[in-house]
């Protein structure tokens, strides 16, 4: 195979990164990489870097839509400044029941995946839209859709299975999963190593964990959707329906229908909760370890309560798994937050888990138990896009 240039796309509520790899004779080379931040905000950004880090493109530009976002980016890489691609992969949180295989993008199946918006409210549409827009802005390119949910596929029945009324489960009401394409890059970076008893956490402002029983998933923390599980940046998490009823019940006091008021307890339920909700300051673990430091007993109680029901779920999933061979922290918190890890870490010690201070003292890839440690506990940021690129090679192989 000659050269082959595969664009990732990994799109978010205010931002589309970007980055383009070359995947030719079984290479795997970033080139460039790049984002649209701020989108509909007066703070836009548009920048693109080199493999070494060298900022090519620097702009701050008006951002009002996604449209002009997208449009950037599809400009840039048709400008001949860029390697042009041959091939794109678009990063999916969920495609509902019927769509779990990576596969070919065509218009039906944008249709088909935007039907079950439900199950990734705040992802669907906003993926859903970009991949129309890069069929129509870069005619005659194979897309292909890679799916979060596609790792936890291997998910036995009863971890899937939600206990409702089966006319509901006949609707694809289950556990689906988040956070796969980063799974599978933790799996992919152990190779050929993989431990038989694996368990990773994958901690940033959407967080989540997984069980792994050699390289396969066997359970996930998240749900339906992404709200479900441990308490994340502005997610509740796992919570008792009844919260939920009874915040309902509040809001529809005053809305207008019953769509009305299912949207907004969508809003309290998904982005007023979490860390920003108990802390009533902030979303950004950042901020709440400063406000620690000067005494604000509330970003303490987020704090306290983020990192006690991760342990809990860890301790659950040790279960699961019949012991534990090795703990993986990811994500923006799981590699750069060290008291995070400690407190975790800590209240696992039942467990044989044991961190070293001084090997925990880090940010980035690391391994960070002890020698007398049980368990090995290890720091590895994830490698999404590689995974990404490898599936879309996959694919146009086929």
């Amino acid at each position: 195979m000659s050269s082959l240039p595969v664009l990732v796309l990994n799109s978010g509520s205010s931002s589309i990164k970007f980055s383009v790899y070359e995947a030719g004779n079984g290479d795997r080379t970033k080139l460039v990489e790049g984002a649209v931040d701020g989108i509909g905000t007066d703070q836009g950004k548009f920048w693109i870097k080199d493999a070494t880090g060298k900022k090519l493109v620097d702009q701050t530009p008006a951002l009002p839509n996604r449209a002009v976002a997208f449009k950037l980016v599809a400009d840039a890489l048709h400008s001949g400044d860029f390697p042009a691609p041959k091939a794109i992969g678009h990063r999916m949180v969920s495609g509902g029941p019927t769509v779990q295989e990576n596969q070919f993008i065509t218009p039906a199946l944008i249709d088909e995946m935007e039907s079950y918006t439900a199950f990734a409210p705040l992802h669907t549409p906003i993926a859903v839209y970009i991949m129309r827009e890069a069929l129509r802005l870069f005619p005659g390119i194979p897309n292909f859709v890679i799916l979060d949910t596609y790792f936890h596929r291997t998910m036995p029945e009863v971890a899937k299975h939600m206990p409702i009324p089966a006319e509901y489960a006949a609707m694809g009401v289950r556990r689906y999963g988040a956070h796969g394409v980063s799974y599978e890059s933790i799996v992919y970076q152990l190779q050929p190593n993989v431990p038989e008893k694996l368990i990773v956490a994958h901690l940033g402002n959407g967080a989540s964990i997984s069980a792994i029983r050699n390289g396969k998933c066997l359970d996930t923390s998240m749900g339906l959707t992404p709200t479900g599980g441990i308490i994340s940046g502005t997610r509740t998490g796992d919570i008792d329906p009844g919260v939920l009823l009874f915040i309902l019940r509040k809001i529809a006091e005053t809305a207008t229908s019953a769509s009305d008021a299912a949207d907004k307890l969508e809003v309290v339920a998904s982005k007023k909760a979490g860390l920003l909700g108990v802390s009533e300051l902030s979303n950004d673990m950042r901020d709440l370890r400063d406000a620690i430091k000067e005494g604000n007993a509330k970003a303490r109680l987020a704090v306290d309560k983020f990192t006690w029901t991760i342990a809990k779920w860890i301790g659950s999933f040790v279960a699961e798994l019949n012991g534990l061979d090795m703990l993986v922290f990811t994500g923006g918190i799981g590699e750069n937050d060290i008291a995070s890890r400690a407190e975790i870490c800590t209240d696992l010690g039942a467990l044989g888990i044991l961190l070293d201070a001084q090997r925990n003292d880090v940010r980035g890839a690391a391994t960070i138990s002890s020698q007398t440690s049980k368990v090995t506990v290890r720091v590895i940021p994830p490698a999404e896009d590689l995974i990404i690129v490898n599936h879309v090679v996959r694919l146009l192989g086929q």
